[in-house]
């Protein structure tokens, strides 16, 4: 049987006791925020999901700790009726841990809503504006044979909304390609002539190119449409009578699919993909078959199968994502395929961790993110074995472990379907990843070989530099601000175009730091952004670090470039804000530990600090610099 990701077949079926187990949920609940993800990651029906809306709300209203789900507050601006999806968006949301709070503005007044600073749009606090616009919003609907006039007045359509709001507000924006009409007018020749259409594709590379220009975010609809292919994605019916913009039976993968990006947006997108072996990577059992008789490669239906399994991780590996393997098989065998067989894509230097005994996966897992300095959070496991991936769900909820059949041929769709790797930014930091996190590993082995901390950090030979924000690194410093949760001190978010208007505001003073040492580049790691207050002196708005480089006095030759730079102006002293969340309590000595003395705290816990420069005295640090 093909799979059909309308299914949303990689969840499991919701419990029995789903009612039960959401209502028994109070503000105090040990855990709530992970009993949430756990029921969240189920193939669930409307009013299932209609009553886990209503517990997320009762729970967020009365103050309850959700970690590990992140707060977000999406407004949503449409030509079509959207009650259906926003039902359906808080569950979806909430599988790719994140808690959010939508607020729908009045159906089809789009430029009403955009321009006036007082509408409900505006008024509701908002993290992203999402535009959910159709053929019909942008004056697609009648067919124009032979005209090449629709497409431009399309996207002028669209400039100017997108001006609106940004003449308001310099909220997030989230813009969708749009999916296909059913109906073609010439059949076959549809695709040869302007006006009819298939005008939609080239109307949608300008809709990408457009958000990529000015800084916004995609929702590639016109991708979703193909998937379940335009007859299953319009509704005729349904428009005619309430004016949905899909078909309802597309609603809660779309929604799926907005919720993995906003998990994206917010750093939450998965980074490492944990690999069994025995009948996921090949087909067969390596300590039974041996070498000649598991199933991989050419020449076989099931040999093909495994093969485009290690393709698509490989294809992952290529954009970032971290590959580890965890089998229950002796560590020599099970090395053994990855090094002798000769139809093997994957090679053992492909993989990170490498974790091969008879401990329960569980432990493995743990041991794999402990040597990738990573959360348990971050983790994907591919296994056949429904039992394992049950012990795992219940030993490690936070691990997200898809269901995935019994057909090899079926696991690279349902893997991706899932979209568990969602991103929102592509850059020379997440093509090197996967290298980066290999490399942790030989550090390990030289830490744990050093005799103290000060002679480790010195035998990495580190190369440190700072810099202020520039257009050329600006994706990555805008992805690192968006999705840094723990290592960031009062988690302010700035989109591109925030950032742009950053790097030409004289009394706002940023720096981006990046990281090498002699086992690889680490790339940008920190940011940094100074306010130049009327007393002089200035304030830290956003410090944050990638938690790869925890423990290498990073922060301090951060701090260095921030009080040289302040001294070199005349600056007396510096302020900051400690601001806590779910997510950073780490950080919550920061200041404390590089010297700032506590002034206030807050009603809502913010700690305010206070840095006096006179007296500052610059440590020893272990770096190299490269200004």
């Amino acid at each position: 049987m093909a799979f059909d990701p309308l299914e949303l077949g990689w969840l499991t079926p919701a419990s029995v006791d789903f009612r039960e187990r959401l209502r028994a949920l109070q503000i105090d609940s040990p855990e709530c925020g992970v009993s949430l993800y756990q029921l969240a990651s189920h193939r669930v029906d409307s009013a299932q999901a209609g009553l886990f809306n209503r517990t997320l709300i009762r729970l967020r209203v009365g103050g309850a700790d959700l970690a590990p789900l992140v707060p977000f507050h999406l407004s949503i601006l449409s030509n079509a009726t959207v009650d259906l999806i926003a039902d359906a968006l808080p569950i979806a949301a909430a599988r790719h841990r994140v808690a959010l709070d939508i607020n729908v503005a009045p159906y089809d007044q789009v430029f009403q809503q955009a321009i006036d600073p007082n509408s409900e749009l505006h008024r509701a606090p908002s993290d992203a504006i999402l535009l959910i616009l159709d053929h019909r919003w942008l004056g697609l609907t009648t067919p124009s044979p032979g005209s090449s006039d629709r497409i431009a007045n399309a996207l002028n359509r669209l400039t100017e909304l997108l001006e609106a709001l940004q003449s308001i507000s310099d909220t997030p924006i989230i813009v969708q390609t749009i999916g296909m009409p059913a109906h073609p007018l010439f059949g076959s020749l549809d695709r040869r002539i302007e006006g009819t259409a298939r005008d939609v594709d080239t109307l949608n590379k300008g809709i990408a190119g457009l958000a990529k220009d000015r800084g916004h975010f995609l929702l590639d609809v016109a991708t979703l449409c193909e998937t379940v292919g335009t007859v299953h994605f319009h509704d005729p019916v349904a428009w005619n009578l309430y004016k949905l913009p899909m078909a309802s039976r597309v609603v809660p993968l779309y929604a799926d699919w907005l919720g993995r990006l906003i998990g994206a947006i917010r750093g939450t997108a998965r980074k490492c993909l944990v690999l069994d072996l025995d009948n996921t990577v090949w087909g067969g059992v390596i300590g039974d078959d041996g070498l000649e008789g598991i199933q991989i490669g050419q020449g076989s239906a099931e040999g093909e199968a495994f093969l485009e399994v290690q393709r698509l991780a490989l294809d992952l590996k290529r954009r970032g994502v971290i590959l580890a393997v965890c089998s229950k098989n002796e560590d020599a065998t099970a090395r053994s395929v990855f090094r002798e067989h000769p139809e093997m894509l994957l090679k053992e230097t492909d993989i990170a961790v490498f974790q091969a005994n008879w401990l329960d996966k569980a432990s493995n897992i743990e041991a794999i993110a402990k040597a990738l300095e990573i959360g348990i959070d971050a983790l994907v496991l591919l296994d056949d074995n429904g039992a394992e991936r049950a012990q795992v769900r219940a030993a490690l909820p936070l691990v997200a472990v898809p269901e995935i059949g019994n057909d090899a041929a079926h696991y690279p769709a349902i893997l991706t379907a899932a979209g568990y790797f969602e991103a929102v930014a592509f850059s020379s930091e997440d093509q090197t990843r996967a290298e980066s996190y290999a490399a942790n590993a030989l550090r390990a082995e030289v830490k744990a070989k050093a005799r103290d901390l000060g002679d480790y950090l010195d035998s990495l030979d580190m190369v440190i530099s700072h810099a202020a924000f520039d257009a050329l690194n600006r994706p990555r410093i805008a992805q690192l601000i968006n999705k840094s949760n723990q290592f960031n001190l009062t988690s302010k978010r700035y989109s591109e175009p925030a950032v742009a208007t950053l790097e030409s505001d004289p009394a706002r003073h940023t720096f981006q730091t990046r990281l090498r040492d002699r086992f690889g580049d680490f790339g940008l790691i920190g940011v940094m952004i100074a306010d130049a207050s009327p007393d002089g002196s200035w304030d830290v708005d956003t410090w944050l670090m990638s938690c790869r480089v925890l423990g290498r006095k990073v922060e301090w030759s951060m701090l260095n470039a921030l009080v040289g730079a302040a001294k070199s102006r005349q600056v007396p002293y510096i302020t900051a804000t400690y601001r806590p969340t779910a997510k950073n309590s780490m950080v919550a000595e920061h200041y404390d530990s590089l010297g700032f003395s506590r002034t206030s705290v807050g009603q809502d816990g913010a700690v305010r600090y206070r840095l006096s420069l006179s007296g500052y005295l610059a440590p020893k640090l272990p770096f190299r610099t490269n200004e």
